[in-house]
C-alpha cells in the first residue's frame, strides 16, 4: 500500500485550518501530520515533523509565509529530505508568486480553488511537479525571470553539465509540456523523459520542475 503524503496546513485562521484539514484527508491520500497558526510555528514542526508536503498561507502574524517558505526550503535538513510548499492565498498579486518562486515554493494555489483542485495540487508537488493556479499565467514566471536575470554575468556552469537532449528536455518543461508531452514531442519514451528531467534537477541542483523553469527562463535557456 502506497504510504500517505504527509501534510502540514499554515494558516493563522483555526477555522480554515480545520476546515482544509478535513478536505484534504478526505481524499484518503492525505495525512494530516500538523498544523501551525504562524511562520515561526511552521518552520519548528517542519524540523521536527518532516512533513512531505507543506500548505502555507501567506499573510501571518509573527512570520509570513514567504519568510517561512524561505526559511525552511534554505535549512540544512531541506538538503536531505525537502518538503514541498504550496503556497495557498486569497491574493493573486504578482508580486507574491514572484516572492514565493524566489522563496523555493513549489507551488501556487487561490483559496477559491475547488477541493478537488486543491487535492490534486498537494498530490502534483509531491510529486515533484510545479503548479502554478490557473490565473497565474507563464508570463509571471517569464517577468520573474527576468527580474532576476537583470545584472547576471555568464551563463552558470550547471547549464554546461547537461546534455543536448538534457537540455531539449529542459525547455520542453519551460513550455509547460508534461512528461507524456515531451515524449511525444521528442520521439522518446515517457520513461526516458522522466530520467531525463531527474537528471536536469540533479545537475542544476533545483527541488522541482517550477524551479528548473525558472532556471531556464533566468539563464536564456528558453
Amino acid at each position: 500500500m502506497t504510504r500517505p503524503i504527509r501534510a502540514l496546513l499554515v494558516d493563522d485562521q483555526e477555522m480554515i485550518r480545520d476546515g482544509l484539514g478535513v478536505l484534504l484527508e478526505s481524499s484518503g491520500e492525505i495525512e494530516m501530520v500538523g498544523f501551525a497558526a504562524d511562520g515561526r510555528e511552521a518552520i519548528d514542526l517542519a524540523a521536527e515533523l518532516e512533513p512531505d508536503v507543506i500548505v502555507m498561507d501567506i499573510r501571518m502574524p509573527k512570520l509570513d509565509g514567504l519568510q517561512a517558505t524561505a526559511q525552511i526550503t534554505a535549512s540544512k535538513q531541506a538538503e536531505d529530505s525537502p518538503p514541498r510548499i504550496l503556497i495557498l492565498t486569497t491574493f493573486d498579486h504578482d508580486d507574491y508568486v514572484y516572492e514565493a518562486l524566489a522563496a523555493g515554493a513549489s507551488g501556487f494555489m487561490l483559496k477559491d480553488a475547488s477541493a478537488r483542485e486543491l487535492i490534486e495540487a498537494v498530490r502534483v508537488v509531491h510529486a515533484g511537479n510545479g503548479l502554478l493556479a490557473p490565473s497565474v499565467t507563464k508570463r509571471l514566471i517569464v517577468e520573474f525571470a527576468s527580474r532576476r536575470r537583470a545584472g547576471r554575468g555568464a551563463k552558470p556552469e550547471a547549464l554546461e553539465d547537461l546534455t543536448p537532449r538534457e537540455l531539449d528536455v529542459l525547455r520542453e518543461m519551460a513550455g509547460g509540456f508534461s512528461n507524456a508531452e515531451i515524449a511525444e514531442r521528442l520521439f522518446l519514451s515517457e520513461q526516458t523523459v522522466k530520467t531525463h528531467v531527474g537528471h536536469v534537477l540533479m545537475k542544476l541542483s533545483v527541488r522541482d520542475r517550477t524551479q528548473a523553469v525558472v532556471f531556464a527562463y533566468e539563464n536564456g535557456v528558453v
